[in-house]
């Protein structure tokens, strides 16, 4: 899919705008109410999937199916950062009314991250066949590790950038307000919260080299990948206060997850093999009956678990 420099110039303004309109709606360090979340993950949802109304009158069926499948598979993942983001927070104590300031940066990273590796991995894959076995193979270890590995978290402050950030940066160990950096005794120094940031960014960093491998076993049209991404992840910050309270009934969800990074791994080599690309459809349908699985089968655990006054169940 061939697209003009300027379509691509009113794309990254839009998203330029979209952005500036968030943060001048929440430059008030205010705490972020379910309701508010709910109307602001409405928004972003509605934006994601009305750029694939727009695909379907400009390009036509296939290429709009292969955004949605994109999009499904960048939206599913982008839960596994809630999750991870939940444990950063709870870790360093973050208080409430600075978390939002925190994940709009985060934001910024996740996108410019993304936007590297899609065109470095689009490159890739169109140049060297072999690459598509290496992301294969990738994708099937990640899927393997996130379902029978997950509960292997690694302190946030254990985080190698983290790390060296407090070995470089002078920190000081408290919060000062939303400022990532003060002074004290005349000495310019990072704070807490600009230790949380770097944790976040660490955390998108890894996420983004998932998510990319992903969506790029679907299609290898960069501007689609961009886009899925996007509309994915605009709408994170609000997902995460959306889903903060909820996060312990989603006990299974990370099996689901696993599937997925699986099923783009296998499908990835297959388009190397005389198999070819399967059908979006067939895509399409995979993710939608695997993260519908996983999440009714997270709330039926947790609900019989809470009727029967027993703990809720381990993953």
């Amino acid at each position: 899919m061939s697209v003009s420099w300027w379509v691509w110039a009113v794309l990254m303004l839009a998203i330029a705008a979209m952005l500036a309109v968030d943060l001048f709606l929440h430059r008030d360090n205010h705490v972020i109410g379910f309701r508010e979340a709910a109307l602001w993950s409405g928004i972003w949802i509605a934006a994601g999937l009305l750029f694939g109304v727009i695909l379907w009158g400009w390009q036509g069926g296939d290429v709009a199916g292969t955004y949605y499948a994109g999009y499904l598979i960048e939206k599913a993942l982008s839960i596994d950062n809630v999750f991870v983001f939940a444990l950063i927070f709870t870790y360093f104590a973050v208080p409430a009314s600075v978390q939002h300031k925190v994940l709009f940066w985060g934001v910024i990273g996740a996108l410019l991250f993304r936007l590297v590796f899609i065109f470095v991995g689009a490159e890739l894959l169109e140049t060297f066949f072999w690459t598509a076995y290496v992301f294969g193979v990738f994708l099937i270890y990640t899927g393997y590790k996130m379902a029978f590995r997950h509960g292997e978290q690694t302190p946030p402050d254990r985080n190698p950038v983290v790390r060296l950030v407090r070995k470089v940066v002078p920190t000081d160990a408290r919060y000062h307000g939303d400022r990532f950096f003060t002074r004290i005794d005349g000495r310019r120094v990072a704070t807490l919260l600009f230790v949380v940031l770097i944790a976040v960014e660490a955390t998108d960093l890894i996420f983004a080299v998932d998510s990319v491998a992903a969506i790029l076993a679907i299609t290898t049209s960069t501007f689609i990948v961009w886009t899925a991404n996007a509309f994915a992840i605009l709408g994170l910050r609000s997902l995460y206060f959306c889903l903060a309270g909820l996060l312990r009934r989603f006990v299974h969800l990370h099996y689901g997850l696993a599937v997925l990074l699986a099923f783009a791994g296998v499908k990835l080599i297959l388009s190397e093999t005389s198999v070819g690309k399967l059908p979006i459809p067939v895509t399409l349908g995979v993710i939608v009956v695997t993260i519908t699985v996983s999440i009714v089968w997270s709330l039926r655990s947790t609900r019989q678990a809470a009727l029967s006054g027993t703990a809720e169940p381990r993953s």
